[in-house]
Order: structure tokens, then C-alpha cells, then sequence
């Protein structure tokens, strides 16, 4: 059987906690990493957290913390010594520089999000960004750099050249992952499992592939297997 691989956080992007922790346990042993978003906080989505970090599983805070410097650093500092792996916030310079102070001396690791997977140039355009997605990708990617946070958050199609101006350590988190013939759904920019660790994914997001899935265990575990092998 494909054991667990912690590269692979599924999204509990459910109405509940109740439906998220029943669908933890349909997954079982298939999956160790969780990510945890807008979606569960007001409703107990810190009590699941802890509840998840408790049973040694690996927990993604997706929170995308965009305010003024006091309050992201104080905010980030908050949430530090929690136990998560991994918190967003928005990938503005001074957002991150701020996110870094926060989470000094911690282990929490802070990725800046850089484009949503949900944008493509024609969105981008209409909110007045000239850029294309690859290019602010990189722009943002290098901001982060000098920022001093642990990684970007981009879809599989940037990964590989931000990847080339990172060291080996920086963590370049994906969503918009399908597997072949998969339904995007809201996604416009997506790659395989395979092909986004292949770029240079260090860690892929999966929410409805993986959540609405007849067999959630069995979907996860196909989507592990692609990503080691691209079968």
C-alpha cells in the first residue's frame, strides 16, 4: 500500500468541523498533513487544529493574514507557538517582513501568497495588475526572499522558475492540482501531481479531488502515487 507522504496537505474545505474530522478518519493512515483554511476558523477550525497536531499529523494554517505591520507580527507571533507547519499570509513586502518577526525563534514556517490558482491575465487585468501571472509570481517570489519568510504559495505552472531562483530549503507550496482528466472546477492555472512536484513543487494543496471524493482514502492514495510516479 502508498504510505503517507507529508508533501501532500489536503484541504478540509468542508461546512464543518464535524465533516472534517469525519473525513480524517475515512483517510486514516493515507494521509498526514491537513490544511486548514478561512473556511473552518470561525467555527472550531483551531480546536481541530490542535486536535490534528495532537495526533501527530502535520497542519497547514491557510489564513493569508493581510493587515499592518503591528498586527500581522503580532497575529503571526500568536500563532507560533501552536504546533502548525505552515501559515499564509499575503505576499506584500511588508506583510512578510512583518510575518518573519512574528515568527522568529518558532518553528513555524510562513509562505507569502503570491497569485491565487483562481486568476488568470484577463482576472489579473480587471483587478489592474499589467503583469501576467508568471511575472508577479516572480516579482513576489523574490520579495519573499528578501523578506526572510520560508516560501511562496504559486500554482504548478510558475513553480519551476521561482524554483530556480530559491535555495533548495524555500518551500513552493501548489495548489491547483488535478490529476489527468480531472474537473478544474474554479482553478485556472493547474498541473498533474506528478507534473507540479516535477517543477519544483516542495508541497501540493488538494481540496475537492481528495473532499468530495466517492472514496477519499482511495483518491488520496491515487494522487500520492501520481505524485511519486506520475502513473
Amino acid at each position: 500500500m502508498t504510505r503517507a507522504d507529508p508533501r501532500l496537505y489536503v484541504a478540509l474545505d468542508l461546512p464543518g468541523v464535524e465533516e472534517a474530522r469525519a473525513l480524517t478518519a475515512a483517510i486514516g493512515d493515507a494521509v498526514i498533513s491537513y490544511k486548514i483554511g478561512l473556511q473552518l476558523l470561525p467555527i472550531g477550525g483551531m480546536d481541530l487544529a490542535r486536535e490534528l497536531i495532537d495526533q501527530g499529523k502535520h497542519v497547514f494554517l491557510d489564513f493569508k493574514f493581510h493587515d499592518i505591520d503591528a498586527t500581522v507580527e503580532k497575529a503571526v507571533r500568536s500563532v507560533a507557538g501552536l504546533g502548525a507547519d505552515i501559515l499564509t499570509v499575503h505576499a506584500r513586502p511588508d506583510v512578510m517582513a512583518a510575518a518573519a518577526r512574528g515568527k522568529a525563534g518558532s518553528g513555524l514556517r510562513v509562505i507569502g501568497v503570491t497569485v491565487l490558482t483562481s486568476l488568470n491575465k484577463p482576472a489579473l487585468e480587471a483587478i489592474g495588475y499589467t503583469d501576467d501571472a508568471q511575472s508577479l509570481v516572480m516579482r513576489r517570489t523574490q520579495q519573499a526572499l528578501d523578506a526572510g519568510v520560508d516560501g511562496i504559495v504559486s500554482s504548478p505552472l510558475e513553480a519551476a522558475a521561482a524554483r530556480k531562483i530559491v535555495p533548495d530549503d524555500f518551500l513552493i507550496v501548489t495548489p491547483g492540482v488535478r490529476m489527468p482528466g480531472g474537473d478544474k472546477g474554479d482553478q485556472k492555472r493547474v498541473a498533474t501531481p506528478f507534473d507540479a512536484i516535477k517543477n519544483g513543487a516542495s508541497h501540493i494543496v488538494v481540496g475537492r479531488p481528495i473532499n468530495a471524493a466517492r472514496d477519499p482514502r482511495a483518491a488520496a492514495i491515487a494522487i500520492t502515487a501520481n505524485m511519486r510516479g506520475g502513473s
